[in-house]
């Protein structure tokens, strides 16, 4: 059995790769499944997230173990043959290096087809989003952004979801998952890991 393509959207939160991938199981030819870190983060239960002794007792390695598990279930997914669009925010900090980060991904998605994908957009656009969901700690997307992984900018593609639309996104992505022999920024990126 061949195994499933992964889009792999890294950006901060509020990017616009929830938009992104809804429009792209809309416009794909097949089926893709749509796995997003925040779902299994949101597994944890609202009780606990908003529990800041819980958090501070250690609880945040409940969000690292979810984030494993998003990891881990994207391998699983493609694996079976099933395509999968991630959706991920990939951040460079320590307590990340164990569970959750970058690393991870690469050693995890080694045998796997990834187009990886950074999805971004200007700080103010971020700050206007995160006010209109109304879901959002306001600045949480500026905070992560100094965070981001790749550092270096190893991407198969990066699309600017403020300067496009989102339909222009989506139109470059499923250009670029008609080439597969251009999936090459995880390779690299695990070259230079090892």
């Amino acid at each position: 059995m061949s195994k499933g393509k992964v889009v792999f959207l890294n950006g901060v939160s509020s990017s616009g790769k929830t938009t992104i991938a809804k429009v792209l199981q809309a416009r794909l030819p097949e089926p893709y499944c749509w796995l997003s870190v925040d779902s299994f983060i949101d597994t944890i239960g609202k009780r606990f997230m908003e529990d800041a002794e819980f958090i501070k007792a250690g609880g945040y390695k409940w969000i690292f173990k979810a984030m494993d598990a998003f990891q881990k279930s994207i391998k699983v997914f493609s694996d079976a043959g099933l395509n999968v669009i991630a959706d991920h925010v990939l951040q460079d900090q320590p307590m990340w290096k164990e569970n959750g980060g970058l690393d991870d991904c690469l050693e995890i998605l080694r045998d796997n087809d990834v187009l990886f994908v950074h999805v971004t957009c200007p700080v103010e656009e971020l700050r206007r989003r995160e006010t209109e969901r109304g879901d959002r700690q306001i600045g949480q997307g500026e905070a992560q952004l100094a965070m981001l992984n790749p550092k270096d900018k190893i991407y198969d593609l990066t699309i600017d979801t403020y300067s496009n639309s989102i339909e222009e996104c989506v139109d470059a992505i499923i250009a670029l998952l008609e080439q597969p022999e251009k999936f090459t920024a995880f390779r690299t990126l695990l070259a230079r890991r090892t």
